[in-house]
């Protein structure tokens, strides 16, 4: 029972975890809440308080005491502040133009700049009595809308709460400098302990900031199972259609060859006793069939892998498969194998078939590249972007420059028993997951095999 106590407390940090949105999101984010809300709201208020300050008696009253210089400092401040929030403005209008991380900087100091400024008003239009408690609650909305969710967003919605315990500092330290006459004056009585009012308000404070994450963590979870159910349909369905398609074009092709075959075979027969120029070209003609019933017997491949189904699958786990398919325990080798890991790993969602032709190609590509002796090197990182990169390299003899260029071809190859086909399956299958294969070698250096799998991208369809 414990164990399983340990277990489920050990998960729950993940329920809680949100991918950050990709780039465009937020920016769509920070401009919908920054740039066409909060500058009209902050244009609103501020022409209040312009007005208001011109005689503080709308607030408290003229009081000539610690209260009065507390005013005229807070107005002196907002002068500060104005200047401030133009220049904070400023970038918002130029998003287009600038980095994602400058405006999310800047959004981040525009949103703690509100909330000082908001401890200053709500100290002088009563503290803790004052109504403008209720707009901590809104600066808390507005920071989960603006800030990415994660560590900075919970971060800054702590720091504003602090904001308001900050203003329950100053209320009594103010109350407790003013005069008896002017307690009498006006109803105040000073501050001897923050009370349950404070600690309420607090809760309610946190409660708001933990409410707002918990509920895009969960709005999140639903997007993204939405749209991995959307991937998955999707590239089924792709992979079905070009499956149906290779079959059917590989039939109707295959048929007509079969029976050109057959009629060149027999007409061969029959002119076997006269040597003459038909026979030739006869012979020429079943060549070519030969060589196009090749092809279509590969294209008849692919559509059986097409046919296969789409997983999620673990990318640590299907790489340690394949090395076990091609480096096994019980066979000695002089090869020796590293492997690096930059995890943790998105799912791939790909057939289990493609992503397995794809890495054992590749490993056997370099295992036959070094022979019997030499060094193996394969990685696997998670980008910012979420893809998935993988890449294999070995320290053999390299690629000549004058055949980098055709090592994807389909039946070319540089090797005594290769078959042409390994490195052409390779991009063929990347490809099918819009994913890109790249190599880099250098004579006397080895060479370098990196497959790139895009976070999200439906495979692409056989016609163009």
């Amino acid at each position: 029972m414990n164990a399983r106590r340990e277990r489920w407390l050990k998960r729950l940090p993940a329920l809680f975890e949100i991918p950050a949105p990709d780039a465009a999101r937020a920016l769509r984010r920070i401009l919908l809440m920054e740039r066409e809300v909060m500058l009209l709201v902050k244009a609103v208020f501020i022409g209040i308080v312009l007005r208001s300050f011109n005689s503080h008696s709308l607030w408290m009253g003229q009081i000539s005491s610690t209260l009065d210089v507390t005013v005229e400092t807070v107005q002196l401040v907002f002068g500060f502040y104005i200047a401030a929030s133009v220049a904070l403005a400023l970038p918002l209008f130029f998003a287009g133009r600038l980095p994602l991380a400058i405006l999310q900087w800047t959004t981040v100091t525009s949103c703690l700049v509100d909330a000082l400024f908001l401890v200053g008003m709500t100290v002088i239009t009563g503290g803790l009595e004052s109504i403008l408690f209720w707009l901590f609650i809104g600066l808390i909305l507005r920071n989960s809308v603006s800030v990415p969710p994660g560590f900075s967003q919970l971060v800054l919605n702590f720091a504003t709460s602090l904001c308001y315990a900050l203003v329950a500092v100053l209320d009594a330290s103010i109350l407790a400098n003013l005069d008896d006459t002017t307690l009498k004056a006006y109803d105040l009585s000073p501050h001897e302990e923050l009370g349950e009012t404070f600690a309420l308000r607090m809760l309610v404070l946190w409660l708001t900031a933990i409410s707002c994450y918990g509920a895009q963590a969960f709005l999140e979870r639903q997007r993204l199972a939405t749209e991995e159910a959307d991937e998955f349909a999707g590239r089924e369905n792709q992979l079905r259609s070009a499956g149906r398609l290779a079959a059917e074009f590989a039939h109707q092709i295959k048929n007509p060859l079969t029976v050109i075959n057959n009629a060149a075979y027999s007409l061969q027969r029959s002119l076997a006793e006269n040597k003459t120029a038909a026979a030739q070209q006869l012979a020429i003609i079943r060549e070519e069939v030969a060589r196009a019933d090749r092809v279509i017997t590969q294209i008849m491949g692919y559509a059986q892998l097409s046919e296969g189904r789409v997983e999620k699958l673990d990318v640590v786990g299907e790489m340690e498969r394949a090395i076990a398919q091609v480096f096994p325990d019980a066979l000695p080798s002089g090869i020796q194998l590293q492997k690096r890991w930059e995890g943790p790993f998105p799912p791939l969602l790909m057939q289990r078939g493609h992503l397995s032709e794809i890495l054992v190609n590749l490993l056997q590509n370099a295992r036959e590249a070094l022979s019997e002796k030499g060094n193996i090197l394969i990685t696997a990182d998670c980008r910012r972007d979420h893809a998935t990169v993988i890449s294999v390299s070995d320290d053999g003899p390299g690629i000549p420059p004058d055949k980098m260029e055709r090592i994807f071809e389909a039946y070319y190859t540089t090797k005594e028993k290769g078959t042409g086909l390994g490195l052409a399956i390779v991009k063929h299958n990347a490809e099918l997951y819009s994913g890109t294969v790249r190599v880099e070698s250098e004579l006397g250096k080895g060479a370098k095999f990196t497959v790139n799998f895009p976070a999200k991208a439906l495979p692409k369809s056989f016609i163009k």
